[in-house]
């Protein structure tokens, strides 16, 4: 009898490690696929803001359209003559029209990436950047994205940006 209880116990361990393996193995699957999935949507959402730069620096007009929402609103922050801070509206439509007076390679927006955060079909995107008109330093600032996630993946709802030509270290 003391054999067989031996057994049963070593049997029960065997099986009982077997099935904390799995439980371990399946626990770190969901982490590892929750991590991803974040990552992936951070990463198509910057994949989202880059297309814009390539469009403007391709000076691809139906790209560049193609990043925003319908409904989309771009605005800058800027002083008028008399120093005063004004925020100033564009038409999506206007500022596509406005990059394709320009050659290839004539526009070119570095950025990087601060802050970028999802919730659910809302992500923002804070992007520093330095803005160069035919590889000469025109100035530079910050862009403040506000991105939508649609049946077509993610489109500017709102950009707002700063645009200074000092303090751009």
């Amino acid at each position: 009898m003391g054999g067989f209880f031996c057994a049963s116990i070593c049997i029960f361990n065997a099986q009982n490690k077997k099935m904390k393996k799995q439980f371990l193995l399946l626990l770190m699957s969901f982490l590892v696929l929750h991590q991803l999935k974040a990552q992936s949507s951070i990463d198509s959402v910057k994949n989202a803001v880059n297309n814009l730069f390539i469009a403007m620096k391709t000076t691809d007009q139906a790209l560049l359209t193609s990043c925003f929402a319908d409904s989309a609103v771009l605005q800058t922050i800027t002083k008028n003559r008399e120093g005063q801070i004004i925020v100033v509206n564009q038409k999506v439509a206007d500022f596509a029209a406005s990059i394709s007076r320009f050659a290839k390679g004539d526009l070119d927006e570095q950025i990087s990436f601060d802050v970028v955060k999802v919730d659910g079909d809302l992500a923002i995107a804070w992007t520093p950047y330095k803005f160069y008109l035919k590889t000469v330093f025109s100035h530079c600032g910050v862009n403040s994205f506000q991105l939508i996630r649609q049946k077509n993946g993610w489109k500017i709802q709102y950009l707002i940006d700063t645009r200074r030509k000092t303090n751009c270290e």
